[in-house]
């Protein structure tokens, strides 16, 4: 059944690629960005769009025209190292940005029910397999492990995912958060500190010289942006259990070193790459790599990019913008 669908971030990397994917399927969408990252070259002309930020009082009167019957939410502060530079900046767009759009997305639907319409009561939260987690003892990382977030980024996803588990004790909320890991792909903005795959991406075809902060060892999981788009699709129908917290890892379960993320774009686009080695950055994991096991029995999802496809993809993008 079509739905209308709002999309937060729907201007943003991954939040443009989800926004088509949705309106491909057929389903009405409305974006809500403050395009302080997000593109207006991104949006989707078939999305109706605002243009405001998540923890603004205007989202009540957007929430309240359009009523949407389900909501992914992807707006963020997106950057690791600023968060550890701000935490009272992160903690306003993560935290209480989220808890402005939950709250409004519950009363919207409260005041549905008081009519006996029919309203579905649906969020899908972006939140991070790599930040909450922190140094794990297990490699991939299961759900179940104990989450020790060693960055204001990675605390306030956390923060989020259990408010979202208030909500839906409080309130009957159904809502699932996918714990991305290191997401990848065209549109991803090479300019900012996020996005190790899109910065080496932009230095490398600009004969730049690209930095690698710390001994380049440190390990992440590498997920192309089609594949979580995939997954957040198949979110929409996930039916919630009793006693069951809907969350899913989406990555690929193998780490790559960011030395080995180099020389691989090397290969692709044949050029000789000499890095210049920084400072490692407070708040880096040594490695972080995402068991999906659990999204593969519950939602049927699996990633089905390997990386060097993806790569390819990604490198064939940047060299056209």
């Amino acid at each position: 059944m079509k739905k209308k669908i709002l999309v937060t971030g729907g201007a943003g990397f991954i939040g443009s690629h989800l926004v088509d994917k949705l309106i491909e399927i057929g389903h009405r969408v409305v974006v809500l960005d403050n395009l302080s990252t997000g593109r207006r070259e991104n949006l989707n002309p078939k999305a109706r769009f605002y243009e405001d930020d998540i923890g603004s009082p205007g989202v009540a009167g957007i929430f309240q025209k359009e009523k949407p019957e389900v909501v992914f939410h992807l707006a963020a502060q997106i950057d690791v190292r600023k968060s550890i530079e701000d935490p009272l900046g992160d903690a306003r767009t993560n935290i209480l940005g989220s808890l402005n759009i939950l709250q409004n997305f519950i009363s919207v639907n409260q005041r549905s029910n008081q009519r006996k319409s029919a309203f579905p009561k649906k969020l899908i939260f972006t939140s991070s397999g790599g930040a909450i987690y922190g140094e794990t003892e297990i490699i991939p990382t299961p759900e179940s492990h104990p989450e020790r977030p060693v960055s204001p980024y990675g605390i306030g996803k956390l923060a989020v995912e259990k408010y979202l588990y208030f909500y839906q004790k409080a309130y009957g909320l159904n809502y699932t958060a996918l714990r991305l890991a290191n997401v990848y792909g065209p549109r991803q903005n090479s300019r900012g500190g996020a996005g190790v795959m899109a910065v080496f991406c932009r230095a490398i075809l600009e004969d730049k010289e690209p930095v690698i902060y710390g001994d380049g060892r440190q390990t992440r999981d590498f997920v192309f942006v089609e594949d979580v788009v995939e997954a957040a699709v198949l979110a929409m129908s996930q039916t919630p259990l009793n006693n069951y917290a809907p969350v899913f890892n989406i990555g690929t379960g193998i780490e790559t070193s960011v030395n080995e993320v180099l020389k691989s774009l090397a290969k692709e686009t044949k050029k000789e790459v000499k890095p210049r080695y920084a400072m490692a950055k407070k708040g880096e994991q040594k490695r972080s790599c995402l068991d999906y096991s659990k999204a593969k029995k519950e939602l049927g999802w699996r990633p089905r990019h390997s990386l060097e496809e993806g790569l390819r993809e990604t490198i064939k993008w940047f060299s056209n913008h």
